[in-house]
């Protein structure tokens, strides 16, 4: 008798759980019941953020409102274009310039989006070596053809080039897990480099995994470190061992065609988020005695921003690092580089340090060189003047100033008492974009909190891991997976890795 009042009982409760979860689940389909999120950021994640929380909450029925609020007057975050000479028919990359075969994200969204893309390195009928390392005082190398131009690179390097090879495949098949189950999706980035054995490379320097693994020698300081230098403006020995290996994993380059930020645009556009730009947020608090979170919202121009101030949200996701709340016309000066009168400069040159220099970091890292690297992009037609002219691109730690540009490419300086000027005889449009575009990679084994409190979420832990845009790009897929199996009421994995939520200072 007991047993039957407990079955039924039991029964009953189950018949009115059930009840009650399709009620929800009906009711969670209509707008009246919808999510209400809020993405700080338009690049790369908060683009995917958005795209993907909207894709993965359709699939689970649940309505979702969007809001993506970014500072800026674009979208895309480090992936920006500038027109030269003010022609749209003429943009450049300014940030994030090209991305690669392993980056499925990027590329699924440019066959989603039916994006056109083109080669990172088209060909340019221009004299000169393709691509060219320069350490202040001489190339140390000089590819004529394409950057592996092997027989040249295992007569100077030996086998190191191809170890170095093997170690790069290695360690990014081991990176590529994190898109897979049951690595993903990832509560906490510092365990699951753990469990995918990542941690011990992000441990090292550069510098230290290369020697690990047996390549010596100085191909590392001639050949990985330029690369080091032009993707992350950092040397060997400041830099963790992932994202070195990150730097040699360059095949199949490409771009999209009018610029990259077009991926984000598009993946905005998708989710149907409403898009605030110019629009900061400043502040975000939680609601008293609440779980729902409101944000301040700072903007000159919005005459909305009482209702904004006033909005409250069930999730909100940084996806903005939370520390941060040149071009020239002409071929470059032969004498510059120290090479013959006649010879033709190369058309993309690298840097690294000469021989018994010390390398230093952060702006101290560029040394005796003085810029990362210098790039032809493609000669192009001067719309106010009709002349055929070249379009240069160069990194460096400071804005490149006349003195400077003067003997890089060999054109006139004009002093007018207190400053030098570049003579526009020499140079007709040159654009500076100042801005934190690189990452400091320092070696570490924690990494920030991906779910900083509830509801409350980051994805810029993954600059200080590999800072992509693919890999910021699959931090924002993978917290909108975490948003939405909570709302689903999934179970929360157990981290077993202590982590902090402050951020390294870049």
């Amino acid at each position: 008798m007991k047993l039957y009042t407990l079955v039924t009982g039991l029964l009953g409760c189950l018949q009115i759980t059930k009840a009650r979860a399709e009620e929800q689940a009906a009711l969670r389909t209509t707008q009246d019941y919808a999510k209400n999120v809020a993405i700080v950021g338009a690049g790369a994640g908060g683009a995917s953020a958005a795209y993907h929380l909207s894709k993965f909450a359709a699939a689970a029925g649940i309505a979702v409102n969007i809001t993506v609020f970014e500072r800026n007057s674009y979208v895309g975050g480090r992936s920006t274009t500038v027109n030269a000479y003010d022609d749209a028919s003429i943009p450049v990359e300014l940030g994030g310039s090209v991305f690669v075969k392993v980056n499925h994200i990027l590329n699924n969204a440019v066959k989603e989006f039916n994006l056109s893309t083109e080669d990172s390195t088209p060909e340019i009928k221009v004299p000169g070596a393709a691509l060219a390392i320069w350490n202040g005082q001489n190339f140390v190398v000089t590819f004529e053809n394409s950057w592996w131009d092997t027989a040249k690179l295992l007569w100077k390097y030996g086998l190191a080039p191809v170890k170095t090879m093997r170690l790069m495949r290695s360690v990014v098949g081991k990176f590529l897990k994190m898109y897979e189950e049951p690595a993903s999706p990832f509560e906490s980035l510092t365990q699951v480099a753990q469990d995918l054995e990542l941690l011990t490379v992000t441990a090292a320097t550069g510098e230290q995994y290369l020697a690990e693994n047996g390549i010596g020698g100085t191909f590392g300081a001639d050949v990985v470190q330029a690369s080091t230098r032009v993707n992350y403006a950092q040397n060997l020995p400041y830099i963790h061992g992932l994202e070195t290996m990150v730097c040699m994993a360059a095949e199949d380059a490409h771009s999209v065609r009018g610029g990259n930020w077009q991926i984000f645009d598009r993946m905005i556009a998708a989710s149907n988020a409403t898009t605030l730009l110019e629009t900061a947020v400043t502040e975000v608090h939680r609601l008293h005695r609440s779980k729902r979170l409101s944000l301040k919202v700072d903007s000159t121009d919005r005459a909305d921003v009482t209702s904004l101030n006033s909005k409250s949200y069930d999730d909100v996701v940084l996806a903005t690092p939370l520390q941060f709340s040149a071009i020239s016309l002409g071929s470059l000066d032969v004498a510059y580089f120290n090479l013959a009168p006649k010879k033709p400069t190369p058309r993309v040159i690298l840097t690294t340090l000469p021989e018994g220099e010390k390398p230093g970091k952060g702006r101290e890292g560029v040394g005796s060189p003085g810029f990362f690297s210098v790039s032809l992009l493609r000669p192009v037609t001067n719309p106010n003047t009709g002349g055929q002219e070249y379009l240069y691109k160069i990194f460096s730690p400071s804005p490149p100033n006349a003195t400077f540009l003067a003997h890089l490419l060999g054109v006139e300086s004009l002093d007018n008492g207190s400053a030098a000027e570049i003579s526009d005889r020499g140079i007709t449009w040159i654009y500076r974009k100042v801005w934190d575009s690189y990452p400091y990679e320092y070696p570490r084994v924690t990494f920030e909190k991906i779910k900083l409190d509830e509801g409350l979420w980051y994805t810029g832990g993954m600059d200080s891991f590999i800072s992509t845009m693919e890999t910021n790009a699959l931090m924002g897929m993978n917290v909108a997976r975490l948003i939405v199996d909570r709302w689903l009421g999934k179970p929360e994995k157990l981290g077993r890795v202590s982590e902090f939520a402050t951020v390294e200072q870049t």
